[in-house]
């Protein structure tokens, strides 16, 4: 049997990893600054991150059915004080497209409604309850035929506005900065007329922050430079340091009914084990405000060159878009320089670098990409 070729992959087969650091077989060192798609929150390999998932495997391992699970209740603890949301609630589930289509469905639930408002260039999973990227119809997700999704530009309140005065619209979905579609930042002012729009005509503001939160930008949760509470915050990626867990974030406004959500794997013990730690250490090394600080950083010192067309995001979520294919780049700098990055789309080198990166390490991307130009 052949694996089922959908990823491009490069000749690097990595065997270690720590910190921002990887090794592959051949002994080679990389700076990793995509950190597999923003799962690396606290660094590879991170000795209490690895410590306390194998004593849990010691203890009981991967259990997840219906029991009483205190590693759950420590987490819900732990995530509302490091948020500032404490007093909403949580469910846990397996992955970022598993958060969104449980938020879409809640949205539904909640409200009595069936469609669904996304913003171009959005990128929310891949499951069958959830909104792929709208611009490549090969992986279209069949949400759209089932659920009634209505797609917006970013940015446009009126379009927006219009839309929800059908009165049909359960919510609007929006990433805290979209990510597959190009680092793409809603502004500030759009956010909060967006959660003003959804309390006016009784629709739910989903915020995908899979990618842009956990600590991502500078703070916890990428909305929270706009000063809004969403209804439904979604969670995964970083979560868990790469350990396959997802969530979201549920407000008081909600009521809970017995059966009116799943999961199979969602809360189990060793997932909790992993999101615990990563909380733990992102509190005590101070990461959130590292990630802010350095990213900022790397922002600042881009090199000026007729080739980089503009450099957006915030803290480690950052696109540094040409005025041409950066396949070249990549390639240079993967294999010259030894540093692991992104694209989003043909013309944008992402970084999504583990919220540990050191401004030394910043400053050797900023100095090989300068030698590249």
């Amino acid at each position: 049997m052949e694996l089922f070729d959908v990823y491009s992959l490069f000749d690097v087969t990595p065997v270690k990893a720590q910190g921002c650091r990887v090794w592959d077989d051949k002994g080679v060192e990389y700076l990793d600054l995509y950190g597999g798609h923003a799962v690396i929150s606290v660094g590879h390999t991170h000795p209490r991150y690895v410590a306390a998932l194998k004593d849990q495997l010691d203890k009981i391992g991967f259990y997840s059915n219906s029991v009483q699970n205190p590693l759950q209740v420590e987490l819900a603890h732990k995530l509302g004080k490091a948020s500032g949301y404490e007093d909403y609630s949580l469910f846990l589930d397996n992955s970022g497209a598993e958060s969104n289509e449980n938020a879409m469905k809640l949205a539904s639930f909640h409200t009595g409604k069936d469609r669904i408002i996304a913003f171009h260039k959005s990128f929310h999973g891949r499951t069958s309850g959830a909104v792929a990227v709208t611009d490549n119809p090969k992986i279209v997700s069949p949400f759209n035929a089932v659920h009634k999704v209505t797609f917006c530009d970013l940015n446009d309140a009126e379009a927006v506005e219009k839309e929800l005065m059908k009165g049909d619209c359960a919510g609007v979905i929006i990433e805290g900065i979209q990510g597959c579609g190009g680092i793409n930042l809603p502004d500030i002012e759009f956010l909060r007329s967006l959660d003003v729009l959804c309390r006016k005509y009784d629709a739910v503001l989903i915020l995908d922050e899979v990618q842009s939160g956990y600590g991502r930008t500078g703070k916890f949760f990428a909305h929270q430079w706009a000063d809004i509470k969403p209804g439904i915050i979604t969670m995964g990626k970083g979560i868990a340091n790469g350990f396959p867990c997802g969530g979201i974030l549920i407000s008081p406004e909600f009521e809970a009914v017995k059966g009116m959500l799943g999961t199979t794997f969602g809360g189990n013990y060793l997932a909790m084990a992993a999101a615990n730690a990563v909380l733990d250490i992102m509190n005590d090394e101070k990461l959130v405000a590292n990630a802010g600080e350095v990213g900022e950083w790397i922002k600042a010192n881009i090199p000026s060159s007729p080739r980089i067309k503009e450099v957006r995001g915030r803290g480690l979520m950052l696109g540094i878009e040409f005025n041409e294919d950066v396949a070249p780049i990549r390639k240079k700098l993967l294999f010259e320089k030894h540093i692991f990055t992104g694209v989003a789309g043909k013309n944008m080198v992402r970084l999504l670098a583990p919220l540990c990166l050191k401004k030394e390490e910043a400053e050797a991307f900023v100095n090989a990409l300068k030698e590249i130009l």
